[in-house]
């Protein structure tokens, strides 16, 4: 097991919370570091039907065998359960009590704030971040191939060919989330809707336009974004909304969780193919952004994550909020680093004023630069950027 930055997070949490529950997308470790750090407790998945059966038809009963607690994997299979685990929890009045999985955020927050007001913590767990690959000594070589096998933890574990398991990995999603959340029928235009989302990474959110390119309507359209949002697919990048122009794009940029995962869907074979190919940008831009994503959900801190665009097409694509400051980031892929890559932060610098952090440009080269007028890192040294939210 790759050890994993949330692990601090997760224990500290359990001293203060009787129950906390780790979120996440399917695969990306949530019950493995559940149970590595819990060894002394009692381990049970929903996903088994006879389990299941036995939470759902004798809820008492099954949290009887307990006494001391558990980890209960893919806890969303029962949401009815967590009306008894609340009954457990005040009765018992110990912190760490039991440890919760699921892999669909709107079932689990639902039950959670229905029934666990208070008594549970929320992490949110994804795959493995560039700090925890460099840890294990796992980060590859090249950025194309970073890119290409993304950071799904059983991809380094076992490592299987990436387009074979990333098939597999939407398959299964297809037929389980899919149908189990949405009762969607037509799997085949819903994979369909999921390849077009994957040629809008980066992209401002048009949902009547992708609606239309799907065959689906604009309602249709916006329930599966929710549908991939939930069970941590793709994510909203929201505008910035500061005044310093009111005249800014209000419309949020679709990107997606993992890069190996967006690489699949995109078609995309090789490594070598990422090189020359026309969604490079927009790769690595959704890359860069999650590993910040990463930084701020593995600290149980809200990510507070936006880009900003004004109607003369000036873009800066990441800005973090620090509260009352805001950290400015240009991401561009290729290795050279071109003069007016510089632009939008100047421009971004002038408008923010003091509330402006000195600006970062990643960009997918090797070196460190100096500049003055912002800090240009490797995509190897985001570190340096990710250090400072």
């Amino acid at each position: 097991m790759i050890d994993r930055s949330a692990a601090f997070t997760l224990l500290k949490l359990s001293q203060h919370y009787p129950v906390v529950v780790i979120t996440g997308p399917r695969q990306a470790g949530k019950s493995t570091l559940a149970k590595a750090l819990f060894p002394d407790k009692p381990y049970v998945s929903l996903e088994d039907l006879d389990e299941r059966e036995f939470a759902q038809m004798d809820p008492r009963g099954f949290l009887k065998r307990f006494s001391e607690g558990a980890v209960i994997d893919e806890v969303q299979r029962c949401p009815d359960l967590l009306s008894y685990i609340q009954t457990r929890v005040d009765e018992g009045k110990k912190n760490g009590l039991f440890i919760l999985t699921g892999s669909a955020q709107l079932t689990l927050l639902s039950a959670v704030s229905q029934s666990l007001a208070g008594r549970a913590a929320m992490l949110t767990l994804l795959p493995l971040s560039i700090s925890e690959l460099e840890s294990a000594g796992s980060l590859p070589d090249r950025l194309e191939d970073l890119l290409f096998q993304g950071a799904y933890p059983s991809i380094y574990d076992r490592a299987p060919p990436p387009m074979d398991w990333y098939s597999d990995y939407i398959q299964t999603y297809a037929e389980r989330d899919v149908r189990q959340i949405l009762k969607v029928q037509d799997l085949g235009t819903f994979q369909r809707f999921l390849k077009l989302c994957a040629g809008r990474s980066g992209q401002i959110l048009n949902l009547t336009s992708l609606g239309n390119d799907a065959g689906v309507s604009h309602a249709t359209a916006g329930h599966w974004i929710n549908l991939l949002e939930a069970t941590f697919l793709v994510f909203r990048l929201q505008p910035y909304f500061k005044n310093f122009s009111k005249r800014l794009i209000k419309s949020p940029k679709l990107y997606f969780y993992d890069s190996g995962l967006l690489c699949s869907l995109l078609g995309i074979q090789t490594p070598e193919q990422l090189q020359s190919h026309s969604m490079r940008g927009a790769i690595f831009e959704g890359w860069v952004i999650t590993e910040f994503m990463k930084r701020k959900l593995n600290r149980h801190q809200t990510p507070n994550l936006y880009f900003w665009r004004d109607h003369k097409g000036l873009e800066v694509d990441l800005v973090a909020d620090l509260g009352g400051r805001a950290l400015a980031v240009e991401i561009k892929s290729g290795a050279t680093i071109a003069t007016d890559w510089l632009d939008s932060l100047r421009a971004w610098t002038t408008l923010a004023g003091v509330e402006a952090e000195r600006p970062c440009l990643i960009y997918g080269g090797e070196d460190r630069q100096p500049r003055t007028q912002a800090d240009i890192l490797p995509w190897r040294g985001i570190s340096g950027a990710l250090d400072r939210i």
